[in-house]
């Protein structure tokens, strides 16, 4: 039976609930979050290079132990990640203390 627009978008729902979920519940064990222009990673190691080939300058990111948020993907943690974008980078080091619930 043909999956309807309708389904779609409910599977689509409850796969990034669950994907939100499980960022919940691993981010504190990371130290830094990196995004890029198409993923959103966790990881405790990362090494960036800025690379300039004529005139051109580009970004190569690389993490150890990374798990990434793509709810497309059957396993999110990854031993080994290289990311080369022409686009922007952000890293940030996460605040334990932004991690904690209110009350906790």
């Amino acid at each position: 039976m043909p999956m309807s627009a309708e389904d779609l978008e409910k599977y689509e729902t409850e796969m990034e609930l669950k994907l939100y979920r499980e960022y919940r519940d691993v981010v504190g064990l990371f130290k830094y979050v990196i995004e890029t222009e198409r993923r959103f990673y966790l990881t405790n190691d990362y090494e960036m290079q800025v690379h300039s080939v004529q005139g051109e300058v580009f970004f190569e990111v690389s993490m150890a132990d990374a798990w990434v948020w793509d709810m497309y993907r059957p396993a999110r943690f990854v031993k080994q990640v290289r990311v080369l974008t022409f686009k922007d980078v952000n890293i940030e080091e996460l605040n334990k203390s932004d991690l904690e619930l209110p009350g906790g």
